[in-house]
């Protein structure tokens, strides 16, 4: 008869920035990416804003694999139903470790961001390690159904954006509807919702809204 095991070991990651911390910097993002990115590219989407104000990290999934059978490009998911309590207390060490590391100043504003797996990872490590957030963007994701009014009541300030693609393949109105109407019930304050013609895809000129409606509250 077989048994699961667990066993704990201390593991290395990576994580991607762009532009630099400086004195002038005012908008600190941490933007999770989706299933089948790799950090590094993915922060490519940011390198549109201004570059002074806003220095971008972007954590990287750590479940590798190739995307194809030609073994040529790779990919990364941050988690699957296999274990999943774990591979998210994996996950949120891992963002923790992160965070300890950047050693952010607490005079700019923390924008947090996830687009499509990622707003489950960035939704589960506000509410569980209660770190603080100005700003969280949902960008084209489901928010996981777990939260209820206390979830995310430790933030009483915190503004929140709901970004989607109208014609993203992996919505539909009824799921939309019951995503908004869980995020009025769950968040301090009424969501911003930001929609855009497109699929399930980034989309830049949001990212700048967001970014310039910051910098008018600095």
């Amino acid at each position: 008869m077989s048994h699961t095991k667990h066993v704990s070991y201390q593991s290395t990651n990576t994580y991607s920035t762009l532009n630099s911390m400086t004195d002038d910097t005012q908008n600190i993002w941490i933007a999770c990416h989706g299933i089948g990115y790799l950090s590094k590219f993915f922060i490519t989407y940011f390198e549109d804003l201004d570059p002074k104000r806003n220095y971008i990290i972007a954590p990287q999934a750590p479940s590798k694999y190739y995307q194809s059978k030609a073994y040529k490009y790779v990919g990364a998911s941050w988690l699957t139903k296999e274990n999943r309590e774990l591979e998210t207390e994996n996950v949120l060490n891992y963002l923790d470790a992160l965070l300890e590391r950047e050693r952010l100043p607490r005079d700019k504003k923390i924008i947090l961001l996830g687009f499509s797996q990622g707003v489950s990872v960035v939704t589960r490590w506000l509410a569980q390690r209660r770190i603080y957030c100005d700003h969280l963007v949902i960008h084209s994701g489901g928010i996981p159904t777990e939260f209820d009014s206390e979830s995310f009541n430790y933030l009483p300030n915190l503004k929140t954006s709901i970004i989607y693609g109208i014609k993203d393949e992996y919505l539909t109105e009824k799921k939309i509807q019951s995503q908004l109407e869980l995020a009025k019930s769950i968040f301090p304050n009424l969501p911003e919702v930001l929609k855009f013609e497109g699929k399930h895809e980034m989309h830049k000129a949001s990212l700048e809204k967001i970014s310039k409606e910051v910098n008018l509250e600095n």
